[in-house]
């Protein structure tokens, strides 16, 4: 069939959208099994009471430049992008299995901006009965149906890959072997590695333990980014107030914990030093900007924002994070009765493994983290998340060490890595190259049911004009309307490049995932109205 839509076809595209909605229900249940190979640990230490990061992220939407954060799509103000396991518990922190109260925290749940939905097995047994009846695209159906959309000149140099997420197999492709710049879309490489070899039920935890000489206390870096000062009530996720399950941990509560430790052994005088060595390398992204990413260190609070409470799409950060997390830290033991003498500083080792723990605060899961970094296209989150890679794969936690770890983990998963360069786990770094067709394999695997631990990938996604960066995409007048909530696809810009990548439901209710990369030197809302149309395309047809 063509791309025509009639009014009996675009019932059966919307009645397959609650395939969409089952989809992101069932994260809850299908992402729940990542965790089952984690060990019991204790309920977080600050997790439950502490609140989140003030901030949207950084990623897919901006104004300006290249990537940013939460406006438009991935641009930033100054032409950059968006955006672990932790090793032991002496120089690398931990990282444990979430509980709450005992019980498991569900490992795949719906976006931060999903609201609650009831039980999806009725609709499931429904959408997969009628999977099995229907016809699959042909290549020369997508060819029909897409080669207007994809003939639009707002894409210029134009590569695109459309895959069958039920069986794996690609469909139909047009330079889909052909390596192109990702931007964001690389985020997808980063989260499903780190799914693949992360109990999606872990989390990142900040400690502070006793020093090596009487007196001194340390406040140990664990990966956790997202890690804040804000109160309970001032806490906001893509907008949003942060539920039981997406609510960062708190410095405030880390402080209570140690400072109540401290006064059960009389002391309320100490020197204060952070580690930082969980991370090695340069912190400094290539494409650094204070804004669109801070620097890369184990230790912030809040993102490395300047203000904590910022919803700017590329947000001003702090010169030193790591140095700013301690300073407020120390601040936070003096309002609890706790003075630290002189100013906090770098430890000079790390932290011993036996060393007293004082506090601890743990994040979100694994698993929250990636649907929060997917749908905020957050790149200081997706940035901590490739080092959690590197250090489950014993490789060194650098931008070098992330980036090598995370294509080791997808080759060993059987992902076509020949025409693949990584250089960060973001997307901010114009040096990556990802074919579509490998950014669909990507897709396949965390629709597989061989794969449930990877379902998150899907469940972060954003979805055409209702969450993260497609929110306001997918408009009235914009050529792919009827294609809201169909899409669910995760999106990339830098200057000059154009991407998306995702899921659609097709007329016929079948799932299929796709990958449009774009070069050009068009508009930047041209070239993504374009591509979304060609999403559209896709959505509206059976493609036979």
């Amino acid at each position: 069939m063509g791309a025509g839509v009639g009014a009996g076809r675009r019932r059966r595209g919307t009645a397959a959208g609650l395939f969409g909605v089952a989809l992101l229900v069932t994260g809850t249940v299908l992402a729940a099994g990542g965790g089952a190979y984690a060990q019991p640990s204790p309920a977080p230490g600050g997790h439950s009471t502490g609140h989140g990061d003030g901030g949207r992220g950084q990623g897919d939407q901006g104004g300006r430049g290249d990537q940013g954060d939460q406006g438009q799509d991935d641009q930033g103000k100054n032409g950059h992008g968006k955006g672990k396991r932790s090793g032991d518990p002496g120089n690398q922190g931990t990282a444990d299995p979430a509980t709450k109260g005992g019980t498991p925290a569900p490992g795949g749940s719906a976006s931060p901006l999903a609201r609650p939905a009831p039980a999806p097995g009725a609709v499931l047994a429904a959408v997969e009965a009628r999977l099995g009846g229907t016809a699959q695209p042909t290549a020369q159906g997508l060819q029909q149906a897409l080669a207007a959309a994809l003939g639009d000149r707002s894409l210029g140099t134009v590569t695109v890959a459309v895959g069958d997420a039920a069986d794996g197999r690609l469909l139909y492709g047009s330079g889909e072997n052909t390596a192109a710049t990702p931007a964001s879309t690389t985020k997808l490489a980063t989260t499903v590695a780190a799914l693949s070899l992360i109990p999606g039920d872990t989390r990142l935890t900040t400690r502070v333990v006793k020093g090596a000489e009487p007196g001194a206390i340390t406040l140990v870096g664990g990966g956790d980014p997202t890690l804040t000062v804000l109160p309970a009530d001032q806490v906001q996720i893509a907008g949003r107030p942060a539920d039981a399950d997406t609510a960062p941990a708190s410095l405030d509560a880390l402080a209570r914990q140690t400072a109540a430790a401290l006064k059960e052994t009389g002391t309320t005088t100490v020197r204060l030093d952070y580690d930082l060595s969980m991370y090695t390398g340069s912190p400094r992204h290539e494409n650094y900007d204070a804004e669109n990413i801070p620097l890369v260190v184990p230790l912030m609070v809040d993102e490395g924002k300047a203000d904590p409470k910022s919803r700017e799409d590329a947000p001003a950060r702090v010169a030193d994070p790591a140095s700013a997390a301690a300073d407020a830290f120390a601040a936070l033991l003096k309002a609890q009765g706790i003075t630290v003498d002189g100013k906090a500083k770098p430890a000079a080792a790390p932290a011993a493994a036996t060393a007293p723990v004082l506090g601890r605060v743990d994040s979100p899961t694994i698993a929250r983290l990636v649907e929060r970094l997917l749908t905020t296209s957050d790149n200081t989150i997706a940035e901590a998340i490739a080092r959690q890679v590197a250090i489950a794969a014993h490789q060194p936690a650098s931008f070098e060490g992330a980036a090598a770890a995370v294509k080791q983990e997808l080759g060993r998963l059987g992902v076509t890595m020949t025409n693949v360069t990584l250089n960060d786990g973001s997307g901010l770094h114009r040096g990556n190259a990802i074919p579509p067709a490998v950014l669909v394999q990507l897709l396949t695997l965390a629709a597989s049911d061989q794969h449930p631990t990877l379902r998150p990938v899907l469940t972060g996604l954003p979805i055409a004009g209702f969450t993260g960066t497609l929110g306001k995409r997918y408009g009235s007048g914009s050529g792919a309307a009827d294609a809201a909530g169909l899409i669910h696809a995760k999106t990339g810009t830098l200057s000059g490049v154009n991407t998306l990548a995702g899921t659609v439901v097709d007329a016929d209710g079948r799932l299929l995932a796709f990958a449009v990369m774009a070069h050009t030197d068009a508009d930047a809302d041209a070239a993504r109205a374009a591509l979304d149309r060609v999403a559209a395309r896709l959505a509206s047809c059976g493609c036979h």
